[in-house]
């Protein structure tokens, strides 16, 4: 059985195929929930703990972006993911619609500003992909221009990795049933409800467009520097393996150390 980082990576110069990707794939783990979710959570504080000389070295970060049509679980791998992280050395920033004022710059202008510093994880819950794919849903863009913006992310994540940044990107990929039930949930519970909006009903009308255009995007931007991941996101602790041991693999490669002190403090007693 190929290990999940290989049943899940969609390998430069290859299609995602997310048409052909089961959202209710258990990727050949056999633990089940509860032993799956012990899994996860044993990911989690490896997180942590690299996390932590992640942010005392001080000289690379971690990119994590998180895409996937509603409900597909975005949030909840945000929470997860960081539960027990210094707080300092994070920073999850959720990309709404631009406003005016980030209208007036280049696109990439607003995510830029937010990408983490040196010894920082961010999280991407939504991303500069919502440039590309959404606007297109929209109308606000045309394929000529989306090719540009393509191109474009390519050579600004290839300068992230440069500058000492690891990127990882995520497709939480969902059924059509799994988010109707879940989108349903949302307006029969009066304390979720404030999670869903009458445009989000309007988006699951063009869910075939979407899949393609992100299938089509996925497939452009997943590169050596920068790969993609399909997550199968119908069974949220199945997800939560997935993607934390994946993270839990790049920090190891990126093998932060905790810096030596200065020796002027070799022998000090304090008083």
């Amino acid at each position: 059985m190929a290990s999940i980082t290989q049943q899940v990576r969609v390998a430069p110069g290859t299609t995602a195929r997310l048409s052909r990707r089961n959202p209710a794939d258990l990727l050949g783990l056999p633990d089940g929930k509860r032993r799956g979710r012990a899994r996860a959570a044993k990911a989690t504080e490896q997180i942590a703990a690299r996390q932590e000389l992640l942010w005392a070295e001080g000289k690379q970060s971690l990119l994590i972006v998180l895409q996937g049509l509603d409900a597909s679980g975005k949030d909840g791998v945000s929470r997860h993911l960081l539960t027990g992280v210094n707080p300092q050395g994070t920073e999850i920033t959720s990309f709404k619609a631009p406003s005016e004022h980030e209208l007036a710059h280049d696109f990439l202008w607003r995510t830029h500003a937010r990408t983490p510093a040196r010894g920082m994880i961010g999280v991407f819950n939504r991303s500069h992909y919502e440039d590309i794919v959404t606007t297109q849903v929209l109308g606000l863009i045309d394929p000529t221009e989306a090719s540009r913006r393509t191109r474009a992310v390519n050579e600004f994540e290839q300068h992230l990795v440069e500058q000492g940044t690891t990127v990882l990107k995520f497709f939480l990929h969902l059924s059509k049933e799994e988010q109707r039930q879940r989108l349903q949930d949302r307006i029969d519970r009066p304390e979720k409800r404030w999670k869903i909006e009458p445009s989000d009903l309007e988006t699951r009308n063009h869910w075939d467009q979407y899949l393609e255009l992100y299938d089509r995007t996925i497939s452009a931007t997943s590169t050596d520097h920068a790969p993609w991941h399909v997550i199968p996101a119908d069974h949220k602790w199945l997800r939560d393996v997935a993607i934390g041991e994946i993270v839990v693999r790049a920090l190891t490669k990126m093998d932060p150390r905790t810096p030596p002190g200065d020796p002027a403090l070799d022998g000090v007693v304090v008083p």
